[in-house]
């Protein structure tokens, strides 16, 4: 079949959108039809090269659609089911998914680096030539095949937008708080960056009724979606640190989330923790990149550093409990959705998003 599809043939040259050819899904393998698909920073990385990918690549990690066809031995969705994609698939045997912790599972992480699907084998062409699925998922297409366990079925009032949201940056968010930051109620959080997951890490941090939520951003376009998320208080990153600690009867937030993956926005993050409080990094850094933090004050201001991987989260679990947040109106993530953009204007749609475009950009198809 014909699909059309978001490119990147080269390193730091515009994402181009062609016709490709699709292969049918092979065994355990679903074909669908993609109608939203969220416009994320880890894609951009794959276009600056700060992650490093196998050329060309289609690219696209955080959507939604419904199944079209299913191959053999797919148990877990059927055709018309509505779905929401999973970029971290687990195999429910090993270590990881046997001690509650699927997103780290290291199965299928070989393949997926590789940009293939988990058999090693692609199912785009263009012109005889393979071309790569990144996260798996390559959902910049208008239709796709993903491994069965990167389809988790949802229900069908959840818009396609939303749940495009929770495939990725809403599942990242909120889960830093509820999984791994586990956020009491009554506590002061303070996020560092207000992208996709940042505004998740608002919600989440809403949800969990924290008494002081600290939004910081250098964007000044972002204070209104800040405050919309939930933020009590919105920072433009000027003397960010100092301003925390006024906002927090001068000692520093409780729980302070970094969303961006800059490490001297990491290291500024520290400083703004009370003793005893704790640091997340949710934001994914380059690869390569270090982060300088001072070992003595960990030690001696009893400071917790924690690594938040796609939210501590057990996708097929925590993506139906969000989506029945969103259902009940506890978790409003409708609210945190940017602009909409057709899948020929995904170049636009990466430029206002690098430039501070307020809000999480979607393609709809």
């Amino acid at each position: 079949m014909t699909t059309r599809a978001a490119i990147l043939f080269a390193v730091g040259e515009d994402i181009r959108v062609e016709n490709l050819e699709l292969a049918e899904p092979c065994g355990g393998e679903v074909l669908v039809r993609m109608h939203a698909a969220g416009v994320c920073h880890s894609d951009w990385h794959v276009v600056t090269g700060a992650t490093p990918h196998p050329l060309p690549v289609v690219l696209g990690h955080e959507g939604s659609g419904i199944v079209e066809a299913v191959g053999e031995n797919v148990d877990s969705v059927s055709k018309g089911d509505h779905v929401c994609l999973n970029w971290a698939p687990s195999c429910g045997r090993c270590f990881y998914c046997t001690h509650g912790r699927p997103a780290l599972c290291e199965t299928y992480v070989k393949p997926l680096w590789a940009g293939t699907m988990l058999d090693g084998t692609t199912r785009f062409r263009q012109n005889g030539q393979s071309l790569f699925h990144f996260s798996g998922l390559a959902c910049f297409s208008e239709r796709t095949v993903v491994p069965q366990q990167c389809c988790i079925r949802i229900p069908d009032a959840v818009p396609f937008d939303v749940a495009a949201l929770i495939g990725c940056a809403v599942t990242t968010g909120v889960g830093a708080v509820v999984n791994t930051a586990k956020v009491k109620p009554g506590s002061s959080v303070a996020v560092f960056g207000c992208g996709g997951v940042g505004l998740s890490i608002i919600l989440g941090a809403k949800l969990v009724d924290s008494s002081v939520i600290i939004a910081v951003d250098k964007m000044p376009t972002k204070e209104g979606i800040a405050r919309t998320a939930g933020a009590t208080h919105f920072l433009n990153g000027t003397d960010a640190v100092a301003r925390i600690r006024d906002l927090t009867e001068g000692r520093g937030a409780d729980y302070v989330f970094e969303a961006i993956g800059l490490p001297a926005v990491q290291e500024t993050a520290f400083e703004a923790v009370r003793p005893g409080g704790a640091l997340v990094l949710a934001g994914i850094s380059p690869v390569g990149s270090k982060t300088n933090l001072p070992g003595a004050l960990m030690t001696r201001q009893e400071k917790t550093v924690m690594g938040s991987y796609y939210g501590t989260s057990h996708p097929r679990i925590d993506f139906l409990q969000i989506a029945d947040h969103f259902l009940a109106k506890r978790l409003p993530i409708e609210k945190i959705i940017g602009a909409r953009y057709s899948l020929d204007e995904i170049n636009t749609a990466y430029h206002q998003t690098i430039s501070g475009q307020s809000g999480r950009g979607v393609i709809i198809f």
